[in-house]
């Protein structure tokens, strides 16, 4: 059930939520707004209509309008906005002191807004909040790694993990860093946009963790272990076969302090003219 509603008393028949719907299926009715009989399984649920309508008049979902953030005067300063992106940094190096779940969970509850293709929301994200479980996670995935150098049965193309598991047995956690929590993005392979969803979400993830002090690392290293090297661990974290993994990221309270940003030139621009 949809659950559209009008206020009537509100709504001033501006007619924003019929031009704005993405699928076209909402239109005048007995003068005001409705759905077009027959035509709810269309709907993508993006609430467009709900965050459209300037006099909250239009609800969906069961949702309250007056409960939703208003924007005006809500967004972050531009010049701000331009820092973080250009003094986000690869942390790799981490206390051990793990974050509170509620500062986890209320970061994954605001990414859950990030967009995905026709809006099918079907990004599952996998995190591991308890350093004990993520200990255990290293360990045997080092473990397996380390098997698999011995049993010379590394993928083609993996070959140097036999270098990181020497870093390993010097001491070094080239894979894990020592973060204390870790984060996996995957979807269905056959959405409409697996690859592009689960990265669009990491990435807004990361922005809001590092805009709270809270270090982030894109892993490779890690994704490609747990897919191409010891692909059990996968299926032990709970992601499903039938998911494409976007990629994983390690996160935490940083044991590094950066002072500015980097200074990058832009040499690859394609500025198009017909």
């Amino acid at each position: 059930m949809l659950n559209f509603t009008v206020d009537k008393d509100r709504c001033i028949k501006c007619g924003e939520c019929v031009e704005d719907c993405p699928r076209s299926i909402i239109v005048f009715s007995d003068e005001y707004p409705s759905i077009i009989p027959g035509r709810e399984g269309e709907c993508i649920r993006c609430q467009h209509c709900f965050a459209v309508c300037s006099e909250t008049a239009v609800s969906i979902l069961g949702l309250k309008p007056d409960e939703a953030e208003p924007l005006k005067g809500n967004f972050p300063d531009p010049g701000k906005l331009r820092t973080l992106i250009k003094g986000r940094r690869a942390v790799r190096r981490y206390l051990k002191e793990p974050l509170e779940w509620d500062t986890i969970s209320s970061l994954l509850h605001v990414v859950a807004h990030a967009p995905t293709g026709i809006n099918n929301r079907q990004n599952l994200f996998t995190v591991v909040d308890d350093p004990l479980v993520m200990e255990k996670i290293r360990q045997e995935t080092m473990a397996g790694i380390i098997k698999a150098v011995e049993d010379k049965r590394l993928p083609s193309g993996l070959e140097f993990y036999s270098g990181l598991v020497d870093a390993w047995q010097a001491g070094k956690d080239v894979i894990f860093r020592g973060a204390p929590h870790l984060l996996a993005v995957s979807t269905p392979k056959d959405g409409p946009s697996p690859e592009a969803d689960t990265l669009i979400a990491l990435t807004s993830f990361e922005l809001l963790a590092q805009s709270m002090g809270i270090g982030t690392l894109w892993n490779g290293l890690l994704k490609w272990a747990i897919t191409a090297i010891v692909p059990e661990i996968r299926t032990k974290i709970g992601i499903p076969e039938d998911h494409h993994i976007g990629y994983t990221m390690v996160f935490g309270r940083p044991d590094v302090q950066y002072f500015r940003t980097v200074q990058r030139r832009l040499d690859r621009v394609n500025r198009v003219s017909f």
